[in-house]
């Protein structure tokens, strides 16, 4: 689910709906990726299963007030969602309506 997750926040980015972060740069304290995530002003991180990894990351480097986001919870699979277009948009869409808070959290 790492894929729907990475393509779905790249298509909200190219959109201009959000803003990527390294996730990896969050988990090794990097000062200007931790500054610009901080300074937000909406936060959503996006998990393909309920082992919550980006969740999990946000937590320990002590960023809280953000949205979440869970793949598996909305029905998708590992191994046996189709990730194509149509997929990536659903996500992407939900995601942003997260953002926008017209949907509850995931």
């Amino acid at each position: 689910m790492g894929e729907l997750s990475d393509l779905a926040a790249r298509k909200l980015n190219v959109d201009g709906a959000g803003k990527m972060f390294c996730l990896a740069g969050i988990g090794g304290r990097v000062g200007g990726i931790l500054e610009r995530t901080r300074n937000a002003d909406r936060i959503l991180t996006i998990d393909g299963c309920s082992l919550d990894c980006a969740k999990q990351t946000l937590e320990e480097a002590g960023i809280r007030g953000y949205r979440h986001m869970r793949l598996t919870d909305l029905g998708y699979e590992k191994g046996i969602t189709i990730v194509d277009r149509e997929t990536i948009d659903k996500v992407a869409d939900h995601a942003e309506s997260l953002l926008d808070g017209r949907g509850g959290e995931s």
